[in-house]
């Protein structure tokens, strides 16, 4: 028999952890010494082992207590049921995550987060998935469909999403000096090297791709992160004359 304060010591459970575990009869101790001080035994050694070897799983105490209190405990619908618990659990963790991303990522482009805004559009998209799919269906045929792919996604941290953004974060921060502006200029050559390099030569597919993007209804419908009109047209004024050059060139 060792004492309570000794399984704290053994085991890194606090001995109010233990008193609470002897209050709802989870654990009782093996017995107490004529102080009062509660003693334990190695099966309650062994038993506290599977308390928290369970609560690691993620059951309750009260699951616990039923499963190890019970010799008919049917543990492949116990755990079945746990497995398909945690799984629903699992997928709102990524959830979170990419939304945590999301808003990183919005915040190096606007440079503030609005979150009741974001929280509507957030709420907005998962709602018109199905939509937005027949939509890029019905704009961009099956091989531009998966160049789409190849898009930035606020909601990842992959090396090319993280430039892409930077590179609009940029623009945004120097447009006050002019769309001629050394550099702009400079931000607007990088975008048209990323874009030959991510996308190749497909004039046709950057066309409307830029078309949906200059149109908010149509931004939304497809899924583009919104971005501000005003700063869409500066791109466009700045890519012009980029391009003016770059024919000159």
């Amino acid at each position: 028999m060792i004492s309570i304060k000794e399984v704290t010591k053994q085991t890194g459970i606090s001995v109010r952890t233990l008193r609470y575990y002897d209050e709802i009869n989870l654990l009782p101790p093996a017995g107490k010494t004529e102080g009062g001080h509660r003693l334990y035994g190695e099966k309650e050694l062994k038993k506290l082992q599977e308390i928290q070897f369970l609560k690691t799983l993620g059951f309750n105490l009260k699951e616990i207590s039923d499963m190890l209190s019970d010799e008919d405990w049917d543990w492949a619908q116990g755990l079945e049921s746990q497995l398909n618990y945690i799984m629903k659990e699992k997928e709102k963790i990524l959830e979170i995550e990419s939304t945590l991303k999301g808003l990183k990522n919005g915040l190096t482009i606007d440079g503030k987060i609005d979150l009741v805004y974001l929280n509507k559009l957030i709420q907005l998209y998962k709602q018109d998935t199905e939509k937005r799919k027949l939509y890029r269906e019905q704009y961009f045929h099956a091989q531009e469909s998966e160049l789409l792919d190849l898009l930035p996604n606020m909601n990842r941290n992959d090396p090319d999403t993280l430039e892409w953004i930077a590179l609009i974060g940029q623009l945004k921060q120097h447009r006050d000096k002019g769309s001629d502006a050394p550099e702009i200029q400079r931000i607007i050559r990088r975008i048209h090297e990323k874009t030959i390099e991510t996308f190749g030569d497909n004039e046709n597919f950057f066309d409307k791709v830029w078309e949906v993007r200059k149109s908010p209804e149509k931004s939304q419908k497809v899924g583009f992160y919104p971005i501000e009109q005003d700063l869409i047209d500066f791109f466009e004024r700045a890519w012009d004359i980029f391009m003016e050059n770059y024919e000159e060139e």
